[in-house]
């Protein structure tokens, strides 16, 4: 009897927790244990990829496939998705820093975008896959005096502001850049980078060239600096990894999406 009482109060708890209240405790968590100075102190800050800027790796995660365990689950074929949050990344700290949970995990991650938005702060470089690469996102980083290094979308609208130039040669491969502008929302322009890569060998999808659009000011950051910025993207998706194999960050039998993105963030704060 005991056990069933544990139980229903576990649920009825878990039920209280809103995506809003999981971010304001992984937050809250966050500033109390992860603190740069406490972190510096202890010798584990790595030196920036970009010096005089805060680098942001931003990625989304989308929670495996749950058991039927519970009652609302046990009628459907498909396994269900618990929910996903967009994390974002600190590579000095070498933390997850910020998230932003969702309990649709049918949702684009694209949706959630305006919540990170709210959150950019002057000097912040972001660095993001072709997923994030829209106007409303790339403009609205720009507008807030912030910077970005964005795979760029095939869809994403852009016009050329002068021919496209050879700027040098990295490990990977050849880099051009060209000057582009695109016109925001409300018809504002914003000036942008477009860095072009054409790589020596294909990815694993079979792309042959990786194009990037940024904003960081040429006389601060190189072409072949950005392509190098952008390559270091995969330190966030090893940090998923990591979350998953060590920290149990998705456990499959959390049906309730509440109570699935409360123990990814317990993760996340572990």
């Amino acid at each position: 009897m005991s056990e069933i009482l544990e139980y229903n109060t576990l649920k009825q708890r878990f039920f209280q927790f809103k995506p809003l209240k999981t971010k304001y405790y992984y937050r809250r968590s966050q500033c109390r244990f992860q603190h740069p100075l406490l972190i510096e102190n202890l010798g584990g800050i790595k030196s920036s990829p970009l010096p005089g800027y805060r680098v942001k790796l931003l990625d989304g995660n989308c929670i495996e496939k749950t058991h039927h365990r519970i009652k609302e689950l046990r009628d459907l074929a498909a396994g269900p998705l618990p929910g996903k949050s967009l994390v974002v990344y600190d590579p000095c700290l070498r933390l997850p820093i910020d998230v932003f949970p969702c309990e649709d995990g049918h949702a684009q991650e694209r949706s959630l975008l305006n919540q990170v938005l709210l959150t950019i702060e002057k000097k912040d470089a972001w660095i993001a896959d072709r997923i994030f690469c829209t106007v409303e996102f790339t403009c609205g980083i720009d507008s807030k005096d912030a910077f970005c290094v964005i795979r760029e979308h095939k869809k994403y609208p852009w016009t050329a502001r002068g021919e496209e130039i050879l700027a040098g040669e990295t490990e990977t491969g050849t880099v051009y850049e060209q000057a582009i502008s695109v016109t925001d929302l409300k018809g504002n322009d914003h000036k942008f980078r477009r860095i072009r890569i054409q790589l020596k060998g294909e990815t694993r999808d079979g792309d042959k060239e990786i194009c990037l659009i940024s904003n960081l000011p040429s006389e601060d950051v190189t072409a072949e600096k950005i392509a190098e910025v952008y390559k270091g993207r995969w330190t966030i998706e090893t940090a998923f990894q990591y979350l998953t194999d060590y920290l149990e960050s998705e456990i499959n039998t959390l049906g309730y999406p509440k109570a699935a993105l409360f123990g990814f963030c317990v993760a996340l704060v572990s």
